[in-house]
């Protein structure tokens, strides 16, 4: 069984400062792409997992943690795993996490476990795992474990950009909460997509930490406005930065135009669902 495992862009990113367990309440409109990592799972003789595309740990990586907490909830067969790494890791793109999420629906597919199961299993390898069940257009709150469909976005796609360093998520909160919890630059109404006209503000907080953190980045940002002519934001805590496009045909230009400068660039349009079976 093949299965879909696609990036997630974080339109709008709304923090507040840390509750006494240190973990940030949120609000942010989470929108799933059309940039897909590749998982074919099979039942076997023997576990076994082969990755392309990315340098990952053999004996520690989400996917092989995602069958240990099935195990530990059912029976589930030893399996053989191919992952087709394309989501660049360490850039706010959530591919581990969707790894994970496909990971857990393919072992309750093949030990014939209920769905249900592999999403109480999925809060307790991260919290973003959850949402890539469900995929779409959603409103996330909480500190990401709320999840909320909202009508789906359309009317445009988008070019997201990844520059050649990576981002650490805790470092990045960690300096916000230094700098004493900045807002990030809000992007006009007028300069949006009618879907995203009205509704939650479409900023990134993380932004300014993410900046102080690594000045390259606001750099790249700098660059990519002024190659592309229109607003770009960070989705989560970088490194990846996107804009948004009419259609996916401009989004894939634009995408094309800055190939060179980026450690990986795409044009994709908005994906209405989350993990799925390949047809």
């Amino acid at each position: 069984m093949i299965y879909e495992s696609p990036a997630k862009l974080n339109l709008a990113l709304l923090v507040d400062a840390p509750r006494s367990d240190g973990y940030h309440p949120l609000q942010s409109l989470v929108q799933t792409i059309e940039w897909l990592d590749l998982l074919q799972v099979d039942e076997a003789d023997e576990d076994a997992l082969v990755v392309e595309g990315a340098d990952l740990d053999p004996e520690d990586n989400l996917v092989t943690r995602s069958v240990e907490a099935m195990r530990s909830r059912g029976r589930v067969p030893p399996l053989d795993i191919r992952l087709e790494k394309r989501i660049p890791q360490g850039a706010g793109l959530g591919g581990g996490s969707s790894n994970a999420a496909a990971t857990l629906t393919a072992a309750a597919a093949i030990s014939k476990l209920p769905h249900t199961l592999a999403e109480e299993v999925g809060p307790s390898l991260g919290s973003d795992v959850t949402l890539f069940f469900k995929g779409g257009s959603l409103l996330v709150t909480g500190v990401g474990e709320e999840l909320e469909s909202v009508p789906p976005l359309s009317g445009f796609a988008v070019a997201v950009a990844v520059p050649v360093f990576e981002m650490s998520t805790p470092e990045v909160y960690r300096r916000w909460d230094e700098l004493e919890g900045p807002i990030g630059e809000e992007i006009i109404p007028r300069l949006l997509p009618p879907a995203l006209r009205e509704g939650i503000p479409i900023r990134n907080d993380l932004t300014p930490a993410a900046f102080d953190l690594e000045p390259e980045l606001a750099d790249f940002v700098a660059d990519l406005r002024a190659l592309w002519g229109r607003p770009v934001m960070m989705t989560g805590s970088g490194s990846a930065c996107f804009a948004l496009f009419t259609d996916l045909d401009e989004a894939e230009g634009a995408a094309d135009a800055i190939a060179s400068r980026c450690r990986a660039v795409v044009g994709a349009g908005l994906r209405p669902r989350g993990v799925a079976r390949s047809v």
